[in-house]
């Protein structure tokens, strides 16, 4: 045992992995990324939180849990009036009443989430959208058919091409047009003044060009914005996944971050058979977007699509029996890490993950946190993170010695923290 404790701490001394990273494009986040984010943001929804109406209600009672975790974000569901339940085909933009309930309640929401110190983002779906009655007459605001790109299936668009992927269930949207980003621009203005949003979450990011998202996220100064980027990712060789998501930011000059997919696919299959190898990657970094940028990186367990609720095509669980692991790694890694409602409030997790947040919080870990992994290979992951907390994933017996206490242990994971 003694042996071992040397071995540990010979490896502590080695130069930290985090810091500055870099994409394999050659480019360094850390010029342009804002740095040392200790932010933990709260999904403030599932797929079927519809069902419970009013649901901003229900989030503004549980402002004090919230604050207790030490969430300082949470991202709520698109907000305008859509022809489908959960939000994600709007027709109305400016109309603020929904499923999940009225306007005059979403902005209390607001209210008593800022009260409570907790900033605001909107899901802003503006990739496509739907006619009020029929397939493309658009009111609130009144758009033409030169808003729908001539390459929609509805066959009457007189825009230009799309300049991303389509969609088949709603018209895509032309962003060339100047009214059209004008009109969008003022309607996010308005988000931000009115309604009391403070960022944005953007919706389907590969539906049109990024520089049509830049110059909206330019004009309405968000204080936290994060794009969607749901790229096919092959376990066998991820590096091209993670560099996609850089590429993309490279391309917004990394002023908007991206969800961490990469992180997600790998650390889910990491604990899934105990291939914890995964998790490192040939530079000794971590093996998901948060090796290469981190202070960018908005890690996550699940979200409303992922889950089997969603009942969706592109269902990608966690493993249940190991969501605890993955709660483990995100809040004691590097990143913005993103909790999910139901297994915050749903799961009877919420206590073991503020716990985690806590500890978090306590030990100042950030988006920009270094991490050491000592090992990562078959059964077992451990990493040191700022020299602060050793966090342990798998059920092999294993500790770092004597300099370090026991801070929190679950379901396979462990973590201790420096005397």
């Amino acid at each position: 045992m003694k042996t071992k404790r040397l071995l540990i701490a010979a490896v502590f001394l080695l130069p930290l992995s985090g810091g500055p990273a870099f994409c394999a494009s050659g480019h360094n986040p850390g010029s342009a990324a804002s740095r040392f984010d200790s932010t933990i943001m709260l999904q403030g929804f599932h797929w079927m939180s519809w069902k419970t109406s009013p649901w901003w209600s229900t989030v503004a009672n549980k402002t004090g849990d919230m604050s207790r975790a030490g969430i300082d974000l949470i991202w709520l569901p698109p907000s305008s009036d859509s022809a489908s339940d959960e939000g994600y085909l709007p027709r109305r933009l400016e109309i603020q009443n929904s499923r999940y309930g009225s306007s005059v309640e979403l902005t209390s929401a607001i209210s008593a989430l800022h009260a409570a110190g907790v900033r605001v983002v909107a899901d802003i779906v503006v990739n496509h959208r739907v006619g009020t009655k029929n397939w493309a007459d658009f009111t609130d605001p009144a758009w033409g058919p030169d808003s729908i790109c001539s390459d929609d299936e509805w066959g009457k668009g007189v825009g230009a091409p799309d300049t991303g992927k389509g969609v088949a269930f709603a018209r895509d949207i032309d962003h060339t047009r100047p009214y059209v980003r004008q009109s969008v621009t003022g309607w996010m203005k308005w988000l931000r003044t009115s309604v009391g949003y403070d960022g944005w979450r953007y919706d389907f990011a590969r539906g049109y060009d990024s520089k049509y998202m830049l110059m909206f996220n330019r004009a309405t100064k968000p204080v936290f914005a994060v794009a969607e980027i749901w790229d096919d990712l092959d376990l066998n060789n991820t590096d091209p996944h993670r560099q996609a998501l850089c590429s993309w930011m490279d391309s917004v000059n990394g002023e908007i971050k991206v969800f961490d997919f990469t992180t997600k696919g790998i650390l889910q299959a990491a604990v899934s058979s105990g291939q914890y190898w995964r998790l490192k990657d040939s530079s000794n970094r971590p093996s998901g977007l948060i090796g290469w940028w981190p202070d960018n990186a908005v890690t996550f367990v699940d979200n409303h699509d992922t889950t089997v609720s969603a009942g969706s095509s592109r269902g990608w669980p966690f493993p249940s029996d190991k969501i605890m692991q993955g709660y483990a790694y995100i809040l004691t890694h590097p990143g913005i890490p993103c909790l999910f409602w139901s297994h915050f409030f749903d799961w009877g997790l919420k206590d073991e993950i503020t716990k985690l947040s806590k500890l978090r919080k306590s030990l100042k870990i950030n988006s920009s946190s270094a991490v050491n992994i000592i090992q990562a290979s078959q059964n077992i992951y451990t990493a040191s993170i700022d020299n602060k907390l050793v966090v342990k994933l798998g059920y092999l017996d294993w500790d770092p010695g004597s300099a370090w206490t026991l801070a929190a242990q679950g379901n396979g994971y462990k973590v201790w923290t420096n005397k």
